[in-house]
């Protein structure tokens, strides 16, 4: 029975209370990739598998800072609502744990958020939780590895054995050799680089097409030290439009463990923020509100890292006509966009959930997973869409655009115009940026004829 994006993204993100499953219905999963998309993934298999095992090439036990396969992890993470629930879900007490070993609680009251230097209203009445991702990603590895069936292990994922129609193993190379681990159940998280596709086309399957937008992002932070004891704004966001500033994509902060501000500044094409942290200070104090003055004015901690995203791609698993039985992907490996709108955390715990409501429902383990890709297929149109849709605003992003852009664009820009200054609208937007709402929630006739009258009357 067809079902609205809308009400299946609502069946995605619930939280109902988390009772096991009828019956363990895989044997061995193995999960290529510790990222939070693989963790996650994890999670979920731990409730259906006798046992589950995560390969990744880092020594993840020995890391105290960002790892070199999360290449973004030095940059600004804030845990959306939506991620937050999830997490919450998969791990009762995560928040309060978080909070109790250093993460900082972002409140209602304590962010801001600019247009065009203009403060936007109150919108979301959602608290945030704000950490360095190292910090994040810890402590859901260790959650995770507390599970008695899961286990780690270091090792370089080198390809796919699949048995007929299914797959049936994993090879891998370790500090002791090559090794073949047999699968009942295999998970790809390996992010944007991940190598499936080739895997699957050597064996006379499909490659998954991929859909790629450059958009040449550019990211420089800096971490300041954070003396005060009660700032008033814990975290903030700036947005340039392209109409106001090009390609300047504008900067953030928020406030972090180890009583740190976290300060990022992004752009476009030839918009790129450098390593020197004196320019950064700089375009910080003079360039945006206040709030972000006073944070660049505290001590400097560190060099400034810099970090540069040529594209969003995704590869639509969901159009294979011929893909093995018992294979799943999620993260990065299926969808890659613009970090600055924040959501890819969130995605990823949503991927876990449509794992979870495939595992639930019973699916003969010979057959393709189609309802799994079904279901994420949801949950990756909806970001995608809205982040492709404003890169693709920006000067220096030539697309290509979709069938009916320039009338989504015009919607997008009352609606956007009309958060700034009313708190309807405003909430009913971050709902969807937040990953809470479906984005189709926001083109309703209502919604936009009332946006468009906000935006008349604060015109004149």
């Amino acid at each position: 029975m067809y079902q609205s994006p809308t009400r299946t993204f609502a069946r995605i993100g619930a939280t109902p209370p988390s009772t096991p499953p009828a019956s363990v219905v895989l044997g061995r999963a193995v999960v290529l990739g510790g990222s939070l998309a693989g963790l996650l993934a994890a999670r979920v298999l731990a409730e259906h598998a006798e046992s589950v095992l995560i390969l990744d090439r880092d020594d993840l036990g020995a890391l105290a800072g960002p790892r070199s396969g999360v290449p973004q992890g030095s940059q600004v993470h804030v845990l959306l609502p939506a991620g937050r629930e999830q997490f919450e879900r998969w791990f009762p007490g995560f928040s309060a744990q978080a909070l109790a070993d250093g993460a900082c609680l972002i409140t209602a009251d304590a962010r801001r958020s600019y247009l065009d230097g203009r403060r936007k209203v109150r919108g979301s009445d959602v608290d945030m939780l704000s950490a360095s991702r190292p910090f994040l990603e810890a402590l859901v590895r260790r959650r995770t590895l507390e599970l008695p069936n899961v286990k780690l292990l270091r090792a370089r994922v080198t390809g796919l054995d699949v048995d007929g129609t299914a797959v049936s193993a994993v090879r891998y190379e370790s500090a002791t050799g090559p090794g073949v681990e047999a699968a009942d159940f295999v998970v790809d998280a390996m992010g944007r680089s991940s190598r499936l596709g080739d895997w699957l086309e050597q064996g006379g399957w499909e490659r998954p097409p991929m859909r790629r937008m450059i958009i040449n992002l550019n990211y420089a932070t800096a971490e300041f030290r954070r003396s005060e004891k009660n700032p008033e704004a814990t975290a903030a966001l700036a947005i340039s439009s392209p109409t106001a500033s090009g390609d300047v994509a504008g900067v953030a902060f928020s406030a972090i463990e180890d009583d740190r501000w976290m300060v990022m500044l992004g752009g476009y094409g030839d918009s790129r923020p450098g390593h020197d942290v004196d320019d950064l200070v700089r375009r910080c104090r003079e360039d945006f509100p206040a709030e972000f003055a006073r944070v660049v004015d505290n001590e400097v901690l560190g060099p400034v890292q810099t970090y540069r995203q040529a594209d969003s791609r995704r590869r639509d698993f969901h159009r294979l006509k011929r893909v093995p039985a018992g294979l799943v992907v999620v993260g990065d490996a299926v969808a890659s966009f613009n970090p600055i709108y924040g959501q890819g955390m969130s995605s990823a715990a949503l991927h876990a959930s449509c794992l979870s409501a495939y595992l639930r429902s019973d699916p003969d383990p010979r057959r393709p997973a189609r309802t799994f890709f079904a279901l994420q297929r949801v949950v990756v149109d909806a970001a995608w869409g809205m982040s492709t849709s404003a890169d693709l605003a920006r000067p220096s992003v030539s697309g290509p655009r979709p069938r009916g852009y320039r009338l989504s664009r015009w919607v997008a820009d009352q609606i956007v115009a009309a958060s700034v200054t009313d708190p309807t609208i405003a909430r009913r937007f971050d709902d969807v940026v937040q990953m809470r709402r479906h984005p189709n929630s926001l083109a309703t006739p209502g919604t936009l004829a009332r946006a468009v009258r906000v935006n008349r009357a604060d015109r004149r």
